[in-house]
């Protein structure tokens, strides 16, 4: 189950897809075991090949929303904890679904205190790194409707200023890259958010640290980054294989 864990958290990776030799290479898997696999996830379903490159495929999706994946409240919280503790900062976990920002769990400390939510969480995705990494990912017609419904407004003085504003941020960031926001949620409060692929499921993990300490927020974020895959693997994925 791990290898096969391993190889869907390369292939999540790689948004237009890698080749098997390039995944068992990531994933440090021997390549004849790796075309083992790859070829009893692709005819799962988990896979999908085109061309000589694999990408996550449709059953992924369905395992997120259907809870045969075992993204239980207590995995997520464990993985949450490690990072909390790993990096010294708040760490959350957020996904987007049914048109809508759910903020799954939160792991926080004493020392590591997380933003007190004092504005609707949902309501202002616009306003915090979380929301604004979340509706990146979304397309443009799905953007456009979530804004419809919650519309932009002024949450502290450093706010994104209107929708149009807000729009050209998200149109000009690249799929992968991390979200920073600064006191825009939060006055005091410096924040950063990172996409994860599972999928067709958008999410997104996240750190906030004080205003006082924002020269952290740039390593916090490259440390988070980098143990994005292995994090995705634990909160994401448990198959049988």
């Amino acid at each position: 189950m791990q290898r096969a864990l391993r190889l869907l958290e390369a292939a999540g990776a790689h948004e237009d897809g890698a080749p098997a030799k390039q995944l068992a290479r990531e994933a440090g898997i021997p390549l004849p075991t790796a075309y083992h696999l790859l070829r009893t996830l692709t005819h799962e379903d988990y896979l999908r090949r085109d061309k000589g490159v694999f990408t996550l495929g449709d059953a992924v999706g369905r395992l997120a929303r259907s809870g045969h994946v075992q993204m239980r409240r207590s995995t997520v919280e464990d993985s949450l904890t490690h990072w909390r503790d790993a990096i010294g900062v708040a760490v959350y976990f957020a996904v987007y679904r049914e048109g809508e920002i759910e903020l799954v769990a939160v792991a926080d400390a004493p020392y590591a205190p997380a933003v007190r939510e004092w504005a609707d969480f949902p309501e202002t995705g616009h306003a915090h790194a979380i929301g604004q990494c979340l509706l990146s990912r979304l397309d443009e017609d799905a953007r456009r409707d979530h804004l419809d419904r919650h519309p932009v407004q002024q949450v502290t003085p450093y706010s994104v200023r209107d929708r149009d504003a807000l729009l050209e941020r998200l149109g000009s960031l690249g799929r992968m890259e991390p979200v920073v926001e600064r006191q825009e949620y939060a006055a005091g409060t410096v924040c950063a958010a990172i996409p994860i692929t599972a999928g067709d499921i958008a999410a997104a993990m996240a750190i906030s640290l004080p205003a006082h300490q924002a020269a952290r927020l740039g390593p916090a974020v490259e440390q988070l980054s980098a143990g994005v895959g292995s994090l995705m693997a634990a909160l994401a994925f448990s198959i049988s294989i």
